[in-house]
């Protein structure tokens, strides 16, 4: 990560940005270890991530917590208290698209993570991508700042899962703690991490 750029704006997306929102998910999670492990061949990423990260993530839409830097160069879509990913559809996703092989770790995985949430109220942060050829500008830290700031208004815990372990060193900057690895036969290992109440 570069100097954090103060002059970043951060906004908040509404349900008419969705396919700006997913569109700078999809480029950037095309590199993600998880998300490939998942969807390994090119062609089954672009059909089947952009409604899996649509049910995952996109409820942050319309409850007003998703916002976007710099044009849609970088977004978060934040869930706040009791909003849950769409599990439904969630499921209905991955039982189409992954292979028979796979899918009892990937659903091991999903359950060892789920045991990471903190019980209490808190907000939970499923998604946030940088465009990848707009990375290295502070964008990541300039929307992490912008949630937390509302965040510790609440009073509340925040809790994310980094898929890369080279983002690791911008949530502990922002006060986030690795809760452990969570590592499922030959998945790459996840990272749960909570920032307590402020």
């Amino acid at each position: 990560m570069g100097g954090m750029s103060p002059t970043a704006k951060v906004m908040t997306a509404t349900p008419h940005d969705e396919d700006r929102v997913m569109g700078t998910i999809v480029l950037a999670f095309g590199s993600d270890p998880p998300a490939r492990w998942m969807f390994p061949d090119p062609r089954q990423y672009l059909s089947s991530f952009p409604p899996f990260a649509r049910a995952f993530g996109g409820g942050a839409l319309r409850h007003g917590s998703a916002y976007h830097v710099e044009d849609f160069a970088g977004v978060a879509l934040w869930l706040p208290p009791g909003v849950q990913p769409d599990e439904t559809a969630l499921m209905g996703i991955l039982e189409r698209a992954i292979s028979a092989e796979k899918l009892p770790t990937v659903l091991t995985i999903l359950e060892s993570l789920g045991g990471h949430h903190p019980a209490e109220p808190h907000w939970y942060l499923p998604m946030t991508a940088v465009d990848p050829v707009k990375q290295r500008r502070g964008h990541g830290a300039a929307l992490l700042h912008h949630a937390l700031q509302r965040i510790d208004g609440d009073h509340l815990p925040a809790y994310l899962e980094s898929t890369n372990p080279a983002n690791i060193p911008l949530y502990e900057r922002h006060g986030f703690e690795l809760l452990g690895t969570v590592q499922v036969a030959e998945a790459p290992p996840m990272f749960p991490m909570l920032r307590g109440a402020r």
